[in-house]
């Protein structure tokens, strides 16, 4: 692709380098906002600054947040003896669209992927254990995509967590095996979290 200007071609080269944007995308993108007024531009591009400076992970959930500890932990109306265990922030978005669940999260940060060199000390997993072991839980929710990795993860946390002697459940599987949590529908997915079913029997032969 030829440039006639430096300025747009880093820009372009920049945009291009955001999951699933392509050059024709990101040269789009960019003229588009030299379409726009300086003040627009300035907002968008402060956001994005602002976001990686001060942007926060919750003290207890991992999940982001502004504040040390996210609204979903500190508000007085979630159960939080209910801890569902999450791959990232964008699946407890993707469950909290649903509107069938009223518990707290565990933002596990990825995966166990060998493959991709990521084992459990790389993940949120010691501080799921510590804070089972530190207050009163009920309940367990491995929401976890339906993936050869997820199932690793899946089974490595069970054997982490079934010596508390709380419920371990997981996500009915209405979702596809390959499947990711975010891509869901939302109906598909509400089903999911109310119909889950004990952890132990999916392991069971």
């Amino acid at each position: 692709m030829n440039f006639s200007s430096k300025l747009l071609e880093d820009a372009v080269n920049e945009f291009s380098k955001l999951p699933g944007v392509g050059q024709k995308t990101a040269l789009r993108l960019v003229l588009h906002l030299l379409g726009k007024e300086q003040e627009e531009v300035d907002t968008f591009g402060n956001s994005i600054i602002r976001l990686k400076r001060d942007i926060k992970h919750c003290n207890i959930c991992h999940n982001i947040s502004d504040l040390p500890v996210c609204s979903i932990c500190s508000s007085p109306k979630r159960e939080k003896e209910v801890i569902c265990v999450v791959e990232d922030t964008r699946d407890v978005m993707a469950i909290e669209n649903t509107s069938q669940f009223f518990g707290a999260y565990h933002v596990l940060g990825g995966l166990i992927s060998p493959m991709d060199g990521i084992g459990p000390s790389d993940l949120f997993i010691d501080s799921l254990v510590q804070r089972v072991a530190t207050t009163p839980v009920k309940e367990i929710i491995l929401a976890i995509s339906a993936t050869m990795e997820g199932d690793t993860t899946l089974f490595y946390l069970y054997k982490r967590l079934k010596d508390f002697q709380v419920p371990i459940t997981t996500i009915a599987r209405g979702i596809a095996f390959g499947g990711e949590l975010e891509y869901a529908d939302e109906i598909t997915l509400g089903r999911s979290i109310v119909t889950r079913v004990p952890y132990v029997n999916s392991i069971i032969k």
